[in-house]
Parts: C-alpha cells; sequence; structure tokens
C-alpha cells in the first residue's frame, strides 16, 4: 500500500505558510512543497494532503499519515467544517477517486517520511518570497538503503544498543491459524479434547510465551510488557482456530516479536493437545498485522 505523509505549517506574524507530502510507493519517494501567503495553519494541513493525494493515480490504495487533529477528526470523525470550505470540496473529491484511509500520527513519534515532511514545511515558512521559485517539488529519491541492525560491521550477530532512544508506547498484533479435521474441531467446541480445555490453555500458553519470548530469541531486550491479550477465534466453515496476539509496552523498542511468540506458542499449544486425534493439524499464517510506536510509527498491513 502506498504511504503518504503529510504536513503544514504557518508563521501567524507574516501570514505565510508551507506545506509538504512524502510518498513513499514501489520502493521510491517523491516529496511535493509548496509556499501560500495569506493563508492559515489549517489551510496548510489541509493542502499538503489534498496535493499529495492529487499526485497518486485514481483507484490507488494509500494510507495518509497526518499529525493534524483538525483533518484526522473531519476526515474520519465527522468534525464539523466551518471553514475552508473550498479545499475541503476538492479533498473529498480527491479521496472519492482512490482508496484512501487516515492514520494520526504523533508529531514526536520519530518517523522519518514524517519529520521530512514536517521539516519540509516548517523550512518553507522562513522562506524568503525571492526564493520561492527555487522550491523543489516532486523530487524523487530511492529511499534509505535498509540495513540489518543485528548484524554489526564485521557481519556479527549483535544485540542492538536502544539507549539512546525515547520511550514510547508500543503495540503491536500478530495472528495466525491451526487448521484441522471437524471431528477435531467439535471436540474442542465442546471441550472434549482428553487432555482438557484446549483454547484456555492456548490463552494463558501464549501469554506465557510473550513473557518468554527474550529467552527464545537470542537478540531481543527483556521488556516490562504492560497487557498481553491471546484472543481464539473458531470458525466452524472451515475447522480453524485463529489466534489474534496482542501485546502492549512502554519502552525503547517494539513488541512485535513477543506479539508472535504469543500466536505461535498458542498454535503450538493447540497442536500439541490435539495431535494424538489428529495427524493433520496445520500451524498457517502466523505474521504480523499492525505495529504503533517508536521511529516508524504505526504500520497496519492487513
Amino acid at each position: 500500500m502506498i504511504e503518504l505523509y503529510t504536513d503544514g505549517a504557518f508563521n501567524p506574524v507574516t501570514g505565510q505558510g508551507g506545506w509538504a507530502a512524502v510518498i513513499i510507493s514501489d520502493e521510491r519517494k517523491q516529496v511535493f512543497s509548496g509556499v501560500a501567503k495569506g493563508t492559515t495553519g489549517n489551510r496548510m494541513e489541509i493542502t499538503a494532503a489534498l496535493e499529495g493525494i492529487g499526485h497518486l493515480p485514481h483507484g490507488a490504495e494509500a494510507t495518509v499519515y497526518t499529525d493534524s487533529q483538525y483533518l484526522f477528526g473531519t476526515m474520519t470523525r465527522g468534525w464539523r467544517r466551518r471553514a475552508n470550505g473550498d479545499l475541503w470540496e476538492q479533498l473529498d473529491k480527491a479521496s472519492s477517486q482512490r482508496k484512501m484511509y487516515w492514520q494520526w500520527i504523533n508529531g514526536d513519534s520519530a518517523n522519518p517520511y514524517h519529520e521530512e515532511a514536517h521539516r519540509t514545511a516548517n523550512g518553507l515558512v522562513g522562506m524568503k518570497e525571492s526564493e520561492f521559485h527555487e522550491v523543489e517539488t516532486g523530487k524523487q529519491q530511492p529511499p534509505e538503503k535498509p540495513v540489518l541492525t543485528h548484524l554489526d560491521a564485521a557481519g556479527r550477530p549483535r544485540m542492538v544498543d536502544v539507549s539512546a532512544k525515547v520511550d514510547t508506547v508500543r503495540e503491536a498484533v500478530a495472528r495466525g491459524l491451526v487448521r484441522m479435521q471437524p471431528a477435531t474441531f467439535n471436540l474442542i467446541k465442546q471441550g472434549q479434547v482428553a487432555k482438557g480445555d484446549v483454547l484456555t490453555v492456548a490463552q494463558l500458553a501464549g501469554v506465557m510465551g510473550a513473557k518468554q519470548t527474550p529467552s527464545l530469541i537470542p537478540l531481543c531486550h527483556p521488556l516490562l510488557i504492560d497487557d498481553v491479550k491471546v484472543e481464539l477465534s473458531l470458525d466452524d466453515k472451515n475447522s480453524t482456530v485463529e489466534i489474534t496476539s496482542t501485546v502492549k509496552s512502554t519502552g525503547k523498542t517494539g513488541v512485535e516479536m513477543e506479539a508472535l511468540t504469543a500466536t505461535a506458542v498458542a498454535a503450538l499449544t493447540i497442536y500439541d493437545m490435539c495431535k494424538a486425534i489428529d495427524r493433520g493439524l496445520t500451524i498457517e499464517s502466523i505474521r504480523l498485522v499492525r505495529k504503533s510506536g517508536g521511529k516508524s510509527g504505526t504500520i497496519i498491513l492487513e
């Protein structure tokens, strides 16, 4: 999915505003920006989103990340539009031509693309009018080259030093699936598996698994976990149990591994308790579906 990071800035003394939109798509980065006189901060926030969306192809699917409660609330919560009707009309039209999602992002999230939009917009606010023609828009750049942070310069495994990071609220959601024969599924539903209550044991196992993650994954940091929820959903039609694990923490590093481990351990527990009666049990599609907090901000994968 395309990601669009937007921000607007305004100087009430000079009446000058700036906006910027950073588009991440197909391993390319595009930066669009502009300056306006006699404007407002809210108009710059709307303009940033409008311009960014306008550079997306019709029918595109994208998520807009904004730190403007005004913009986010109006587009997702139906806040009243007392001003800037001209821009709202244009934004509605542009959004209707694409499949848009809106996500609020904390201004202090340290997301590099949001920081770039913020930095660019604020830089334009202080620009002299004689310099307006020098503003570059639509710059295309490759994103920063990915780095394997768990390897040092010599290629040896290492634990990442997170001491310089700030504490933020972190959350991760992972899912997985256990598929089985209908007869096995019915025994689980009826609580008639010989080893006991499969679903309750699996839930507890998932919680315990999340807490033991650094003991299982060599380079994971031990974390103070705030909350773990392991939810099991039964699908009668397909004879499957879907596992959804949500882990929350406040700290310097994310909890994706804890959520994934909780899901995996819950799935393995179901397998262990039912393998004697169903040799065809399969564990499928353990994956991260959402994370938030930290430098990368919110990432929604499905």
